[in-house]
């Protein structure tokens, strides 16, 4: 099967899609979208564009209502949508509210010739307090997302039944961003499923070394440096991605080495 040759990529989502937990030197992110990017422009015979309009810490209702039409705006032939997990994170949400914002978005999109990416995020709840709660709605959202995407238009990449990216050396101190072997290697599951070569060397290098085994116990500085902030932004009613602009708001074309 010959791959489709996408020219003018936009990405939609939250922190999983922007990009944090894969820090560049320069205090930017970098990330799965941007490597599927990549990954496009050097299989390509020509030039590929590519918009990134995530923020971290949005609700998947928010990246639908703000982020979606800006997106078709800019005339994609390949849209990538990942969110819900902001809202898993919540004391309640409805696994069907979740997957019917997805179809939305695969609708209007498919309906405007574009082809769509519904991706599932990687599964950090072994790693998390908390974490049976999140395996739990982790995999009903997963198997909804298999039954749903199956169609015309559509590819489903599901990270959360793979395995290996569940491991600790794909994730950050956090314990809940991937860091750059995590990201890594979301971007060669995303080029696997569209038939885009893997860049030489990425296979090779995208498991790196495992972090040091005290990054992933829950001591009380990990509570302190990540758990009550998080807590003190949804008492107050606050985010993390409060006041930023997207990621790559317009398609800018791909650098290539």
């Amino acid at each position: 099967m010959t791959a489709q040759p996408y020219r003018r990529y936009v990405a939609i989502g939250d922190s999983f899609t922007e990009g944090v937990g894969d820090e560049l030197p320069d205090g930017q992110v970098r990330g799965w979208a941007d490597l599927v990017a990549l990954g496009l422009a050097q299989a390509a015979a020509e030039p590929v564009s590519y918009a990134n309009l995530a923020i971290r810490g949005k609700l998947l209702g928010p990246i639908v209502n703000d982020q979606l039409e800006p997106a078709l705006a800019l005339k994609p032939d390949l849209l990538t949508v990942c969110g819900g997990g902001n809202d898993m994170m919540r004391p309640r949400v409805e696994i069907s509210y979740v997957v019917d914002l997805l179809d939305r978005v695969v609708d209007r999109a498919v309906a405007d010739g574009i082809h769509v990416v519904v991706l599932s995020g990687g599964n950090p709840s072994r790693h998390l307090p908390l974490g049976s709660l999140m395996q739990k709605r982790g995999d009903k959202l997963a198997e909804a997302a298999r039954d749903t995407f199956g169609k015309p238009g559509v590819t489903l990449v599901d990270n959360w039944i793979d395995t290996d990216l569940s491991q600790s050396r794909y994730w950050s101190a956090d314990k809940l961003h991937l860091n750059p072997c995590g990201h890594t290697r979301v971007a060669m599951n995303v080029l696997n499923a569209l038939n885009v070569p893997i860049p030489a060397g990425w296979a090779e290098g995208e498991a790196g070394e495992a972090p040091p085994r005290e990054r992933i116990q829950d001591t009380a500085a990990y509570y302190r440096a990540y758990v009550l902030p998080w807590i003190g932004r949804r008492l107050t009613g606050r985010s993390s991605g409060d006041g930023r602009p997207p990621k790559r708001p317009e398609l800018t074309l791909v650098e290539t080495p």
